[in-house]
């Protein structure tokens, strides 16, 4: 099926094709209508120590207290299983969003848009609205996403999937980033109207996560799992060797 193109939609132009007066097939999914955006972490409450703590739409690891200029990881793109309910699924690299505004991120999604599943690479610059790339992301392909930055407001966002053979290399600038966390993260995309359904998509498995050039583990990171309502949609392993953990889905 042709590939999903998603967040291309002002908040304005949502709202009129909420009212029936936009293009039906822009709006033709609820991630569409609502201008999903791989959000900062929302929901997000600390439970059993600093270290352990819960988000509505974050499951993963995030280093906070900064300054944070880089952060890296390996996956796995995984598979969705889908029904007939539009649900997503995004996992990616990033800096701030933890205690700050602005996320600078890059990575994959597997989505469920009318029971059938879509995967796709992609960068965001939060708030700004993300950027899908054109290349080709099946199921088993191994990325490597990194997230740099000089410090002063320039940014360099790589993603490569070594299994299709393509790399994608984006400089940006934001000088109102703080650079107050690193983080590795699988994420509930959200919408105009809150957290979107979670899509079903087994274990993402995390490699190599790094900070600052060091261990994700060196910046006593928390762990998060997913969760809202009292429903846990999303469970993050413990953190080996540092550098290595899983998420695993659990509820829509």
């Amino acid at each position: 099926m042709p590939r999903l193109r998603r967040h291309t939609l002002s908040v304005a132009t949502a709202l009129l094709a909420l009212l029936g007066t936009g293009t039906p097939a822009v709006a033709a999914t609820p991630e569409a209508l609502a201008g999903a955006v791989r959000a900062p972490i929302a929901g997000h409450q600390h439970g059993g120590g600093l270290r352990n703590s819960t988000s509505s739409n974050w499951s993963g690891y995030a280093a906070t207290g900064g300054p944070f200029t880089s952060v890296g990881a390996d996956w796995v793109q995984p598979a969705v299983s889908c029904t007939d309910t539009d649900a997503y699924s995004a996992f990616w690299v990033g800096l701030d969003g933890d205690t700050s505004r602005t996320v600078e991120q890059i990575g994959s999604s597997a989505d469920c848009s009318s029971g059938s599943p879509v995967y796709y690479a992609w960068y965001e610059m939060y708030p700004q609205y993300p950027t899908n790339f054109p290349d080709t992301v099946v199921p088993g392909d191994h990325l490597t996403g990194s997230v740099t930055t000089d410090g002063a407001g320039k940014f360099t966002l790589t993603l490569s999937d070594t299994t299709q053979g393509w790399t994608r290399t984006i400089d940006k600038s934001l000088k109102s980033a703080k650079l107050a966390s690193a983080e590795v993260i699988a994420e509930a995309p959200a919408g105009l109207f809150g957290v979107l359904p979670l899509a079903n998509f087994g274990t993402v498995a995390f490699t190599g996560a790094t900070a600052n050039g060091q261990s994700l583990g060196a910046s006593n990171p928390s762990v998060i799992d997913m969760a809202k309502g009292g429903v846990t949609k999303a469970t993050t392993s413990p953190l080996a060797n540092g550098t290595d953990f899983a998420v695993t889905w659990q509820h829509s």
